[in-house]
């Protein structure tokens, strides 16, 4: 079993893209924002990109907002030379912008004005992950031409499967470039013209079951939107590569508790199949104690003593909750040594649970610390 060396990734000139990943709710954000800040107080030039809904990397980072533009974070201590930069990905700005740079003025304003279109960009499921590859994409070819930023640290969307970030892409590609949108430009062009009887039977049963003004708006789109269908899966195949290219490394990030677990194994085993470089496991808000010494059966035991002699009250109940807490400690340990036995050649690291929510640089900083103690 390894130590993870987080401070020797994010030294590392060759370290171009960070991807935190892993369950909803285990702080990824967190780690994200605490490894940029780091990463840029050592002298790295950093841009953070966050998707996290709740905004925590805003009031952390102490900027009033966060939006789909690279802005200056102040307050970092640049005497290394590094500089920390961070956004929030707006997916429906950002999917504006691919209509806006792939279409003539004319087809852009069709289809950001058409109704189907506002859903997808908005509320689609996998718009969010795709369109989060899609800002990544735009930020490393950025930072390539103007050398703004020499590292990229990518929160990953929240999702119900930590699979989404990988398959969303692909998703989203295999909709806008399929079967269903073919069909609704059937009648006007190609091959489909001599079918138009079976076309025209099969509209008219869509028509019924979506409506006559959801069915135009979908054919409209769809008809707008045909110059651009082969743009998507290329630029996520390039995105795909990206991820996959020695420059990259991602860090599944899981809290001891065991549908986090599973998921983190789960995901790790996956980044393998795609052969996306990972390079370890963060374990956070691990349970600890001042006090190991003491056990939880000693201080049961010890307070016991003291309401059955009814004495000392106040410290019979700090017991009580020692023991509470060394229960939690134990637990949380057993867990995170069943991952590790039975990932033996993922590196790890442990960070202790802190008492209060991260809200500051300063605490921040202090995850940064934990993170490479």
């Amino acid at each position: 079993m390894t130590a993870l060396d987080l401070d020797a990734l994010i030294d590392d000139p060759g370290t171009r893209i960070i991807v935190t990943c892993g369950s909803g709710g285990v702080g990824k954000t967190t780690t994200a924002a605490a490894l940029g800040l780091r990463a840029a107080e050592r002298g790295r030039k950093v841009v953070v990109l966050t998707i996290d809904p709740a905004r925590r990397l805003a009031q952390a980072l102490g900027l009033t907002e966060l939006d789909n533009k690279p802005r200056a974070v102040a307050d970092v201590d640049a005497t290394n030379g590094g500089r920390l930069d961070a956004m929030m990905l707006d997916m429906k700005r950002t999917f504006d912008e691919v209509v806006l740079s792939h279409a003539t003025p004319e087809k852009a304003d069709q289809i950001l004005a058409n109704p189907f279109y506002v859903a997808l960009s908005s509320s689609f499921a996998g718009t969010q992950e795709y369109m989060a590859m899609e800002k990544l994409g735009q930020l490393y070819k950025q930072s390539e031409k103007t050398g703004d930023w020499d590292l990229i640290v990518v929160d990953t969307p929240p999702s119900r499967s930590a699979l989404d970030f990988l398959d969303a892409p692909e998703r989203l590609a295999s909709l806008l470039e399929g079967r269903f949108l073919r069909l609704l430009l059937a009648p006007a062009r190609g091959p489909f013209r001599l079918m138009s009887a079976g076309v025209n039977l099969a509209m008219s049963v869509m028509n019924k079951v979506l409506g006559a003004q959801v069915l135009t708006d979908v054919q409209t789109f769809a008809a707008a939107f045909d110059t651009l269908f082969g743009g998507f899966r290329e630029r996520a195949a390039k995105t795909v590569a990206l991820l996959r290219e020695p420059h990259t490394a991602f860090l599944v990030v899981a809290a001891p508790q065991n549908d986090a677990l599973r998921e983190a194994s789960y995901f790790t085993e996956r980044l393998r199949e795609e052969n996306m470089p990972l390079a370890g496991v963060v374990l956070n808000r691990v349970t600890t104690t001042h006090v190991p010494g003491v056990s939880a059966e000693q201080a049961l035991a010890a307070a016991e003593r003291l309401e059955a002699e009814d004495k000392s009250a106040l410290t019979a109940a700090v017991l009580r909750l020692h023991a509470d807490r060394m229960q939690q400690v134990v637990s949380d340990r057993k867990r995170a040594e069943r991952f590790r036995r039975g990932h033996r050649s993922i590196a790890t690291v442990d960070v202790p649970a802190l008492p209060d929510d991260v809200h500051d640089l300063s605490g921040l900083r202090a995850i940064g610390d934990l993170l490479t103690a």
